[in-house]
């Protein structure tokens, strides 16, 4: 063949179509164990009749790109017998410079590299009805792989394969194929997928490009067709072609190819061509080629004539370049012998078959494959740093239309808001997301991200405390986080490092000290404005609250949606393992006993057991787990997980070493609470509670706060427990509930036992009640007749008695400003009108401010005096006095 012909081969094999013909069956009733095909743009999965493979949507493989459907005029161009069914859709890409498919492959061999043929299909067909096809880029993952470039003549339909033969780690989980567009059309894609490989096949260099020459000679097929066969394994397109002064060769015995390494289909090797006479030489000069790439050439024999007796085909093969050299290869019967050019053929492609000079027969060849070597000049992103940034992307449902493929590489396709190192480590060294419409905590995900240095979260919906995981990020120099809805004090760790820039502005309720200072004293105008966005968020609220209502969820379906949204689920076989066979009770309430645990990593954990006599039964457990699922905060208990094993429901929460409030207030206790460590105990169990009446998207009212529903770990932060009950409101005027109060009753807001009117200022009388009895030792039960403990408080109180309302085990070590104070944001909160009590917020500043006067005298004086009372009259506001 002259080295035009090989020009003319190529470029006729490119424009090509497929087909199906009768005589070569195509891929049916094999084993597509571990294939991914997808059809980009159709709606629904389905077998494809044809091929006998199960074919996807692209609908979870991708995330932006709007599908078509083909003219319906569009057979009258079509003039291959059949068409595969993929093509009759395309997914293309108007908007982005880079869309990406992500696949997941199966990994055979997780600890190696493992062989995929990855092949993209295109087939312009006018799907826009435009008459301009386009060209645009293929990358596959962070390198890329080859232009497609469609015909500008839309009249006729061709179709555009393109494979590329990879290695895959198995360590990781995604292949990513990008579409990129270059201003010379809109991208669009038919059909993607995704073959594994033989790790055997194909021992050179790796990525390989298909580059339109795998050719099956002597199928007597109509010229520059693709073919699809039945027994071919792993799915590859055969072209056919047959050379002049050649003649077809064909058998109907079996060849048979399962020991072999290629696995060649059986319909490509039973045929072959073969020169007229013996003294023809079969030669390939290819000009047409890229004289800077490297290629690797396949030749695929079979003897499929029954030879005389003694006679044998004797074939020399020569690669005649740069790096040429020769073999010769006696063929055996039905037997398949791959001969593939050892070293890389550059720039010039020639070789030559021939007959041996002791050959009985003339050359023959079968079919050959021959790939250009794709150079991979870039390195991914660091698997640490991507893995971190797609949570960062899930958890706030970031929708940038650039956050796609890898963040970092290409730089000229970086995600916007990033900014990265260069080099073979490729680390985030910057992000920025302002004005994002992030909404929630900020996620420890960011804490993955080692190398950042400017961290932008400005202009969000954040909530939550400002985390002090942020200052283990080492190289951080920079973080903003003005304009959010942040709450708590800045982290200590944040605020004293030199060489860190913060940037807090404009979070109301977000402290500079640690813990918060005094509150800003608003001027009446301010107020008078709160007071207005108050009454309009209200209003808001309730028809969000009436809307919401009217499309309340069946008991089945909340059943389903909130217990396996979030959370680990454990069996009962491993809640048996965890509790060691409900060795350890450690607690018993309406719901059942409480279990202590162990996890596989040594962490302990408390197991809450549902009894099958629990009168509150699967309702508060449900309640209780969907509540935990999506309330997290650093004083809140946190779940773990949760049991659902058919009559057995259990919920998994953290241990918390010391125990309930209620046992370390107890006369029992030889280890009497500290003035400081209640203290902080209140500023903690206030912080809980403040964020689950104003820190949630909608308010939630506990309904049964008392001591014993607030737990203290090992290292005395105080957290609030038993969600059991409570229940989330859009609008507090609209909250009424039928239920009986189901605390205990010395806790229960009066206002709700008279009248039924459950909010938030029901849980601030409780939290008062609470904090009285952390103040004097007592259970805010009658002392004697008729004699309560508010009137009893109260009385000390106008004598001006501090030692005589304070708990005597205290033996006068407390501070008496602090305590005065405390005093008075206690009988604030237990105001008999709900409306006169405080909000949570409100007494959380101020518990704060008693801290404070707390540790500033401490520091004054090193140590909080013992009988540090100067003996002044009570400061108790009487206007708080005459409410009683």
């Amino acid at each position: 063949m002259k080295g035009t012909s090989l020009w003319m081969l190529a470029l006729y094999v490119f424009v090509s179509f497929i087909t199906v013909s009768n005589s070569a069956e195509v891929v049916a009733n094999g084993d597509h164990s571990g294939f991914i095909s997808v059809d980009c743009g159709t709606r629904r999965d389905y077998m494809d009749e044809v091929t006998g493979i199960w074919y996807q949507t692209d609908e979870s493989f991708i995330e932006s790109g709007t599908s078509h459907e083909l003219a319906q005029n569009i057979n009258s161009y079509i003039y291959a017998p059949t068409i595969n069914r993929q093509l009759m859709t395309v997914r293309s890409f108007p908007e982005g410079q880079r869309n990406c498919y992500t696949l997941k492959p199966k990994q055979e061999k997780q600890n190696q590299k493992n062989k995929y043929l990855m092949r993209a299909i295109f087939a312009y067909g006018n799907y826009d009805s435009k008459n301009q096809p386009p060209e645009f880029d293929l990358y596959l993952g962070v390198n890329f792989w080859t232009t497609v470039l469609i015909s500008r003549n839309a009249s006729s339909y061709q179709i555009y394969p393109y494979e590329i033969i990879m290695e895959h780690d198995g360590t990781k989980e995604m292949v990513q194929v990008c579409l990129v567009n270059k201003g010379q059309g809109t991208p669009f894609i038919n059909t993607l997928e995704l073959r594994p490989l033989n790790n055997s096949l194909y021992p050179v260099p790796l990525p390989l490009v298909f580059d339109s020459s795998r050719i099956d000679l002597g199928s007597g097929l109509t010229a520059y067709t693709w073919t699809r066969y039945k027994d071919d394994v792993y799915d590859r397109l055969w072209s056919n072609y047959d050379y002049s002064n050649w003649h077809l060769v064909q058998t109907s015995a079996e060849v048979k190819t399962e020991d072999t390494v290629y696995e060649l289909p059986s319909e490509v090797l039973r045929t072959a061509s073969q020169p007229l006479n013996q003294s023809i030489i079969f030669t390939w000069n290819g000009s047409g080629y890229d004289i800077s790439a490297q290629y690797y050439l396949f030749l695929h024999f079979a003897e499929i004539e029954k030879l005389p007796r003694g006679h044998k085909r004797i074939i020399s093969v020569t690669f005649d370049d740069e790096n040429s050299f020769s073999q010769e290869l006696t063929l055996e019967y039905l037997k398949p012998v791959t001969l593939s050019s050892n070293k890389f053929i550059k720039g010039y492609i020639n070789f030559t078959i021939k007959a041996a000079t002791n050959s009985d027969a003339p050359p023959i060849l079968n079919a050959f494959e021959l790939y250009k070597f794709l150079p991979q000049p870039n390195f991914p992103t660091a698997a640490q740093d991507v893995n971190a940034i797609m949570e960062i992307k899930h958890i706030y449902g970031v929708s940038k239309i650039s956050w796609q493929g890898d963040p970092c590489v290409p730089s000229n396709f970086a995600w916007d808001g990033l900014n990265c190192s260069s080099g073979s480590n490729i680390r985030i060294t910057s992000l920025n997301l302002t004005s994002s419409k992030l909404a929630g905590q900020i996620t420890p995900s960011f804490a993955s991200l080692e190398k950042l240095e400017f961290l932008d979260l400005s202009s969000n919906e954040l909530t939550g405390p400002l985390p002090e995981f942020l200052a283990t990020l080492p190289n951080l120099k920079f973080i903003n986080v003005t304009g959010n809805k942040l709450t708590g004090s800045i982290p200590k760790a944040l605020r004293e490092n030199a060489n860190l820039r913060l940037s807090t502005a404009n979070n109301p309720d977000l402290c500079q000290a640690s813990p918060c200072g005094k509150p800003i004293k608003f001027v009446i105008p301010l107020i008078a404005s709160l007071s207005a966005l108050v009454i309009v968020i209200v209003l808001v609220s309730l028809v969000i609250w009436r809307l919401r209502k009217k499309r309340v969820l069946s008991p089945e379906s909340r059943k389903s949606e909130g217990l396996k949204r979030k959370n680990q689920a454990f069996s009962y076989s491993e809640v048996l393992r965890i509790t060691n066979n409900f060795e350890t009770a450690i607690g018993e309430g309406r719901f059942g006993k409480v279990y202590l645990g162990t996890l596989k990593d040594g962490a302990q954990v408390a197991v809450k057991l549902l009894s099958l006599s629990s009168s509150q039964g699967y309702k508060e457990f449900e309640s209780e787990a969907q509540l935990l699922t999506v309330t997290h905060h650093r004083n809140l208990v946190s779940l773990v997980g949760f049991c659902d094993s058919n009559n057995i429901k259990a919920l998994i929460y953290e241990y918390m070493d010391l125990g309930d409030l209620g046992q370390l207030l107890s006369e029992n206790n030889t280890n009497v609470l500290k003035w400081k460590e209640r203290l902080q105990v209140a500023v903690d169990a206030a912080k809980g509670l403040e964020y689950l009446h104003n820190g949630c998207k909608t308010p939630i009212v506990h309904r049964n706060l008392k001591p014993s529903n607030i737990l203290l770990n090992k290292s005395m932060v105080a957290k609030i427990a038993d969600f059991g009950l409570s229940r989330a409101f859009a609008n507090e005027r609209d909250s009424n509930i039928s239920t009986q109060p189901v605390g205990t009753s010395t806790y229960i807001d009066p206002e709700f036992k008279k009248f039924g009117r459950l909010n938030k200022k029901s849980d601030v009388y409780s939290f008062g009640m609470i904090l009285l009895q952390l103040i004097t030792g007592h259970l805010p039960i009658k002392r004697e007749p008729g004699n309560y403990i508010f009137d009893w408080a109260r009385s000390k109180i106008e004598s001006g008695d501090i030692q005589g309302i304070v708990d005597p085990r205290l033996e006068g070590e407390f501070h008496d400003t602090s305590t005065w104070k405390a005093v008075e944001i206690a009988m604030s909160c237990i105001f008999p009108k709900s409306e006169e009590r405080p909000d949570i917020s409100s007494v959380l500043h101020k518990l704060s401010e008693c801290l404070d006067m707390l540790m500033d005298h401490a520091k004054s004086s090193n140590d909080i005096p013992r009988n540090s009372i100067n003996h002044t009259r009570a400061t108790v506001s009487m206007t708080t006095l005459s409410a009683r």
